[in-house]
């Protein structure tokens, strides 16, 4: 069996601390455990063979092939096997083995795969197996899924949400759902005030995610919404966080920051002027209201990495939402670390950094990079 090239960026610690060795074989033991017929090494030597070199997801996938082969059975007997490992796995991420299983040997058999998937989620989410049902037949997969929206189990009205947001971290994206978003309405209708905010979070993810493609379909649906309950207005505010970084006048309306922000910066200073990679700055100035009423703002800044090529790229980080009494004022301040990510490389130059209250960029300031 060749070797399978690691193309992600992820850390190596994270894929060895959730699929090492010493787990892929907790999992052959507990399977053998439940099912005396599996052939345990037959599936340590699919799994272990080439570990280094794959991904985490890669990892997953090939776990998952281990087990069919390493079971030699038929969909709904590995199934009811399956069923009794969940409980026994160590790692809910570990555990989406099983729904993957369901992906990829459960096409054919959609009424028991749904009931599966819902099954397994409070162990190790399905949000990732559902979707290959939705490529399939996504009217027939959305009609379970407004079911799951109002079962007792958080978990399973989480996978509601966060099955079918468009553009779900880690996974493939929804097309005919980037296109149009009306299919999903229903079951973002039924968890908009949801009591767990384990559920909430995907709800205003799942938003944050249509606000990409369809602002203006979110905003129409959320217009409509009623602020009386606290739970709603949480979903509306992080909903609404991409819109609000760009100023968006409508989105701030909303959440009642939408008029020009009455106030006066002093003292807007980033320390230390020069860093290294690696290092920290810190953010601070006064803010003061100068109108004659209480208003709401929303204090964001946003730094101007250099690129490659001496090019720039702006990204606006949130500060703090809060509501001045006239005349009031607040120091504020933010620590940031300038280190290299996976998606973001630093370069060294000169950052601008902005302030923003309530959309509008009010001061600028800056700090040096070396090299």
């Amino acid at each position: 069996m060749p070797k399978t090239q690691n193309t992600t960026n992820e850390p190596a610690t994270l894929k060895d601390k959730i699929f090492s060795a010493a787990r892929i074989r907790h999992v052959s033991a507990e399977t053998k455990a439940i099912c005396p017929t599996f052939d345990t090494r037959r599936f340590l030597a699919l799994t272990l063979y080439g570990l280094d070199d794959r991904s985490l997801m890669e990892r997953l996938r090939c776990v998952t092939e281990a087990l069919h082969v390493g079971l030699a059975q038929n969909f709904r007997p590995a199934l009811k096997i399956l069923r009794k490992l969940a409980p026994r796995l160590d790692n809910s991420f570990v555990t989406m083995v099983l729904s993957d299983y369901v992906a990829l040997y459960g096409a054919e058999d959609f009424d028991v795969s749904m009931d599966a998937l819902r099954f397994f989620t409070p162990f190790g989410s399905s949000e990732f197996a559902v979707r290959h049902f939705m490529r399939r037949d996504l009217q027939r997969t959305l009609a379970v899924m407004e079911t799951w929206a109002k079962d007792k189990d958080e978990h399973v009205r989480r996978l509601a949400s966060e099955g079918c947001r468009p553009r779900l971290p880690w996974s493939f994206q929804i097309e005919p759902l980037i296109a149009d978003p009306a299919p999903v309405a229903a079951i973002l209708e039924s968890l908009k005030a949801d009591p767990s905010l384990y559920v909430r979070k995907s709800v205003a993810n799942h938003l944050n995610d249509i606000t990409k493609d369809h602002p203006g379909w979110v905003l129409d649906r959320i217009r409509g919404w009623s602020r009386d309950d606290p739970r709603t207005v949480w979903i509306v505010r992080h909903a609404l966080r991409t819109l609000i970084k760009k100023g968006d006048r409508n989105a701030l309306t909303i959440i009642g920051a939408g008029e020009d922000a009455q106030v006066r910066l002093r003292k807007v200073v980033v320390e230390p002027k020069t860093i290294r990679l690696g290092e920290a700055i810190t953010l601070s100035f006064d803010l003061t209201s100068t109108s004659d009423r209480p208003q709401k703002l929303v204090v964001d800044y946003a730094i101007h990495y250099v690129r490659a090529e001496a090019r720039k790229s702006r990204k606006v980080f949130k500060l703090k939402t809060l509501t001045l009494a006239p005349g009031e004022s607040v120091t504020l301040q933010r620590r940031q670390s300038i280190r290299d990510f996976s998606v973001r490389a630093h370069h060294p130059g000169r950052h601008l950094v902005d302030v923003m209250v309530n959309g509008q960029t009010l001061s600028q300031t800056s700090f040096d990079l070396l090299k």
